[in-house]
């Protein structure tokens, strides 16, 4: 049989049970917290604004290093155009465009 007598007096009793109380208050209320609905829309747009400037971070770099790699096709490294590459891409880009608008008037007309 197990001993239950309590060497506490009355005061330590109430006093513990007050401090428990306020433990469990305090902890309730944090849930509450945590749950309120306000609380977890915030979070969820924290994340996502996290993930989207994440995303957007990578997406920069990888412009960055395209834009730097057409450009290093087509610019010496002094700066200067290389000619020799973009007048041929020049020529195909103002055919396109020639083709394209021949096309678009032949349905007009």
């Amino acid at each position: 049989m197990a001993d239950t007598s309590d060497t506490r007096t009355p005061a330590q009793i109430e006093a513990d049970i007050k401090r428990r109380r306020d433990v469990l208050a305090e902890t309730l209320d944090e849930i509450g917290v945590r749950v309120h609905p306000k609380t977890i829309v915030g979070d969820a747009k924290a994340k996502v604004a996290a993930n989207v400037d994440h995303t957007l971070g990578r997406a920069y770099v990888e412009v960055n290093r395209v834009v730097s790699d057409v450009r290093a096709k087509f610019v010496d490294e002094e700066g200067a155009p290389r000619l020799e590459r973009i007048v041929p891409v020049a020529l195909v880009a103002v055919g396109l465009v020639g083709l394209f608008a021949l096309s678009t008037r032949r349905r007009k007309g």
